[in-house]
């Protein structure tokens, strides 16, 4: 390769870098090829009318989501509901051939497609059976309503087929990276939740109102990087590009499941500080309050430690030997409730519970 070809084919590459990390961006460009491919190829179809060739940038249009796997499962759901909305609109035109008053056939079509696009099988599909029911008894029975409807659902396949076919050679996407930042986003929010907590406790300031908007966001955050790893997930299957990233999807699966149970743990620990100051027993002793704190202090900093850290065994290390000491302090007989000591003996429990998920990351 000649230095004057480098260039132009390191800017293409470039380019096509920063593309694939803008989805929204990539999903457009690639909606747009796929629907002009499917305009220029259809007339190509033999045995079809080309007058409907507009139906299949249709079908390239409905089949393009975010992921390959998406994208064929969704446009598998079209045809499936187009075919059963035509075969409908076909017994509405016969109901017509034989005399039955239009309302009556087209209220009876729209009827029928709209309850069976409920059916579960036919999913995003579902909602194509009623409009190609109604394509078919307008537009088909103003001319010939059987090489209407092979028309129809012959181009809009092929546009699914472009479509699909767009999907999967162009950049396919794949959303590892995205969903491994968001995961780490979820990390950090638990670890700010966490250091609060212990502020608190060594402030004696334990209130609700304290915790419900870092909880509110921790649930929210929960949510929607569950979203992102189902997505992630999604985006590798029939993906060519997942097995060069299977230590990478590995590693995201693991990393969430640790990350929504020591999420969960974090709301438990909360509820139950605040249920120790419902009760009245949070005027702890002070070595005690200072233990507890010390603990979910050391824990946060477990929790915030990124993966291949250096520092991750010290970190582990200092949770386990900061709630021996709560452990050993709030094991002391003092005067309390029976629940609150109870309650202190749960909170141990937890924080033991977060050191242990924690453990196989470092």
């Amino acid at each position: 390769m000649s230095s004057q070809e480098t260039p132009p084919l390191s800017r293409a590459v470039s380019y096509t870098a920063r593309l694939a990390q803008q989805p929204r961006l990539l999903l457009a460009v690639k909606t747009s090829l796929a629907a002009v491919l499917a305009w220029y190829l259809a007339p190509l179809i033999p045995f079809l009318d080309d007058q409907y060739s507009y139906y299949a940038p249709l079908g390239a249009l409905v089949t393009m989501y975010p992921t390959v796997a998406r994208s064929a499962r969704v446009g598998f759901q079209v045809l499936i509901g187009l075919a059963v909305g035509i075969v409908l609109g076909l017994s509405g035109v016969a109901a017509l051939r034989l005399g039955v008053p239009g309302g009556v056939v087209l209220g009876t079509v729209i009827g029928v497609g709209v309850l069976l696009g409920g059916i579960r099988l036919l999913g995003d599909g579902g909602d194509w059976a009623p409009l190609a029911a109604l394509f078919v008894l307008l537009i088909g029975g103003a001319t010939d309503p059987e090489e209407f409807s092979v028309a129809y659902l012959g181009t809009t396949a092929f546009g699914v087929i472009v479509g699909i076919a767009v999907n999967l050679i162009v950049v396919p996407p794949l959303y590892l990276r995205r969903a491994s930042e968001r995961l780490s986003a979820l990390r950090d929010t638990v670890t700010r939740v966490l250091d609060d907590a212990a502020d608190a406790v060594a402030e004696q300031r334990i209130r609700a109102d304290r915790f419900e908007p870092a909880l509110r966001t921790l649930a929210e955050s929960r949510e929607t990087v569950t979203a992102e790893v189902d997505e992630a997930e999604e985006s590798a299957r029939a993906n060519p590009r997942r097995r060069r990233h299977h230590g990478e999807r590995e590693e995201n699966s693991r990393r969430m499941a640790a990350l929504d149970r020591t999420a969960f743990l974090t709301q438990e620990l909360i509820d139950l500080l605040l249920e120790l100051h419902a009760a009245d027993d949070a005027s702890l002793a002070d070595d005690v309050r200072d233990e507890l704190a010390g603990a979910i202090r050391r824990t946060a900093d477990l929790v915030a430690t990124p993966l291949g850290d250096p520092d991750a065994p010290r970190r582990l290390r200092e949770a386990g030997e900061a709630l021996a000491y709560y452990q050993r302090a709030v094991g002391t007989p003092r005067p309390g409730t029976r629940s609150g000591i109870a309650t202190g003996a749960a909170l141990e429990l937890c924080l033991r519970r977060i050191i242990d998920v924690s453990r196989p990351f470092v």
